[in-house]
């Protein structure tokens, strides 16, 4: 005589475990802060046992990475939406619509910043910086700046440098400076870009050295093909 066995709880596919551990985690740090919160913490958000969590993140360190680097990935899916949704040629339409984005990802960070301030995790702090800046960077760089190259001249050198000085001193600023008003930041990456205020030109009258959109050009620039406008 055969038993049958009775059947066994579906299980969880590791990536959707995973994922889990890290939304309870960054919950929980968002709740009662990141040092006071521990990975037992975690495993009771979740329902498992403690051991399981170690399975997944050896250490909180490398919790802390997992949340941190979620918070990357949806600034860097947020500024690929941007950039579709942004009107074509409106230039200061954008850069206004860029420093709101900017400050929405800049409040999600609030509950954990303070945590991730302090001396001791310092390190960790300016690494998961680097890493967001740099993705940021990248994601502008195939994105915005090439749809921008086709229909203007990029007027700075050392593009991808200028823009990862920028994105990070905007962090700056912003985090010590809470105040600071949004045209001021919009007139700084203007500025730093050497993006020329939008023009109205009507009747063909293109003063020389300008393109209709009003972004002016140097003299090299002008004798260049005209390159494609798809974008």
């Amino acid at each position: 005589m055969t038993t049958e066995k009775a059947p066994r709880s579906p299980r969880t596919a590791p990536d959707v475990r995973s994922d889990e551990l890290v939304a309870a985690a960054r919950e929980l740090f968002a709740e009662q802060g990141l040092t006071r919160t521990t990975l037992a913490d975690v495993a009771r958000r979740v329902g498992v046992a403690r051991t399981l969590v170690y399975h997944y993140f050896p250490s909180k360190d490398d919790l802390v990475d997992a949340v941190l680097d979620g918070y990357v990935d949806h600034f860097v899916t947020s500024v690929r939406a941007w950039d579709a949704a942004r009107t074509t040629g409106d230039v200061e339409g954008s850069l206004v619509t860029a420093i709101a984005l900017f400050r929405t990802h800049l409040r999600a960070m609030d509950p954990i910043r303070p945590d991730l301030e302090r001396v001791e995790a310092t390190g960790m702090y300016n690494a998961f910086l680097d890493r967001a800046v740099r993705a940021i960077v990248d994601c502008l760089e195939e994105t915005t700046v090439r749809a921008y190259a086709a229909r203007h001249r990029i007027r700075i050198d050392h593009v991808r440098e200028t823009f990862y000085v920028l994105v990070y001193g905007l962090v700056g600023l912003a985090r010590n400076t809470p105040g600071i008003d949004d045209a001021l930041l919009v007139a700084l990456v203007r500025q730093a870009l050497r993006l020329e205020p939008e023009a109205r030109v009507g009747h063909g009258n293109v003063p020389d050295g300008e393109v209709p959109d009003g972004t002016a050009l140097t003299a090299d620039a002008r004798t260049q093909p005209e390159a494609a406008t798809d974008d």
